[in-house]
């Protein structure tokens, strides 16, 4: 598997310049990253709630908030990336304000009060699963010490398969501080995606129907100490993704069988 020739090849191909392409492709990203937190929205529904703001009948109107929210998100965090603005913790917290903005609740905690709906560090220690994650007093000197090592890292021209090693190992991190009472998934798969806008990198996505994989990445990786798990996962996911792209524009480009139709999307 050889992600930068098929990085290569994906460009080539102009696969980006497709009318809508970039649309459906954040689409995907907003459906994904939501459905594994949550939320029964199908990819059509999805679709429509974003190009049209109409919102699916018989599902939660939180579930359509979860997915506009992270539209919105999605959106900023691209745009900070290729006006290249500088990683950091206030960065961080802008775009996980964004992720709870119509989702975020009040948690009363010994040391007060936090809305979870504006980027704040949470004041309770936290497990999710079988995970157990730093104490809420070490959250800001990890996130500040992980967007330190980040921007220092960026700073310096790496080759591909390093700048996506660099976002795999971002997301991982982040997620495993779990700085945020809600929202840390979303927030770090968008912090992976900030740095591979940066560099002008195809997104990834990390499948829905993944998601037990996924976790179990995560979870393998905390308890091994083997960050190689993780981007041996994510790495996975990206060519597949990368490799679908490329079968579905090639798909498109066959001459038509009769019906006068060929779709991409």
């Amino acid at each position: 598997m050889d992600l930068v020739k098929l990085i290569e090849e994906y460009n080539n191909l102009g696969i980006s310049e497709v009318i809508d392409h970039d649309r459906f492709n954040l689409i995907a990203i907003d459906h994904h990253s939501t459905r594994i937190e949550g939320s029964t929205l199908t990819e059509i529904e999805t679709q429509v709630l974003i190009n049209e703001g109409r919102t699916p009948n018989g599902k939660p109107l939180n579930e359509s908030l979860m997915v506009t929210d992270h539209h919105a998100a999605l959106l900023f965090t691209l745009e900070q990336a290729r006006m290249k603005r500088e990683l950091s913790v206030p960065l961080l917290q802008q775009i996980n304000a964004l992720v709870m903005k119509n989702t975020g609740k009040i948690y009363s905690t010994m040391l007060g009060t936090v809305d979870s709906s504006t980027g704040a560090f949470r004041k309770d220690n936290v497990t999710a699963g079988i995970s157990y994650f730093p104490n809420f007093d070490k959250v800001e000197s990890l996130t500040k010490d992980l967007t330190g090592k980040l921007k220092d890292a960026m700073k310096t021209p790496i080759l591909v398969p390093a700048q996506l090693n660099l976002s795999f190992d971002a997301h991982f991190n982040l997620v495993s501080i779990h700085p945020y009472y809600d929202g840390n998934g979303r927030t770090s798969r968008l912090l992976m995606n900030y740095i591979q806008a940066y560099y002008n990198l195809p997104l990834a996505i990390v499948r829905s129907e993944n998601k037990a994989a996924y976790i179990q990445a995560l979870v393998d990786t905390r308890e091994q100490q083997d960050i190689q798990i993780f981007r041996n996962f994510m790495a996975g996911e990206y060519a597949s993704m990368l490799q679908q792209e490329i079968e579905k524009f090639n798909e498109m480009k066959k001459p038509s069988k009769g019906n006068g139709f060929n779709f991409l999307f």
